[in-house]
């Protein structure tokens, strides 16, 4: 599975001409309400498996999560499941925060 740094999904977020991946928060709804990348789809990591068909497997799909670990397992159990383009946010939503959109809330 891609690693991919907060930066560099910003810069593809901001080209209009590329194709939009799929922002796939796992946290759960209490952080999600905390702070969220906007246009991001939030599933929790443990309604995933049954929520597999809510997911457009023909896109990118971007894992998301707070530090990046749970993400990274949700990552690895799409790619089990036959996505083929499946990038995880190193470092999460906090790395985010940091890097990208500062206003973001931290926890």
């Amino acid at each position: 599975m891609k690693q991919m740094q907060p930066t560099e999904l910003a810069s593809w977020l901001a080209r209009p001409e590329s194709e939009r991946p799929v922002l796939l928060d796992v946290r759960e709804p209490w952080e999600v309400a905390l702070c969220a990348i906007p246009g991001s789809t939030a599933i929790p990591m443990g309604e995933v498996p049954a929520r597999l068909a809510e997911l457009d497997r023909s896109r990118p799909v971007v894992c998301i999560c707070h530090h990046g670990m749970r993400s990274q397992r949700v990552g690895s159990l799409l790619e089990s499941q036959g996505f083929t383009d499946v990038i995880n946010l190193a470092g999460g939503i906090d790395a985010w925060a940091h890097d990208v959109d500062p206003s973001l809330a931290k926890y």
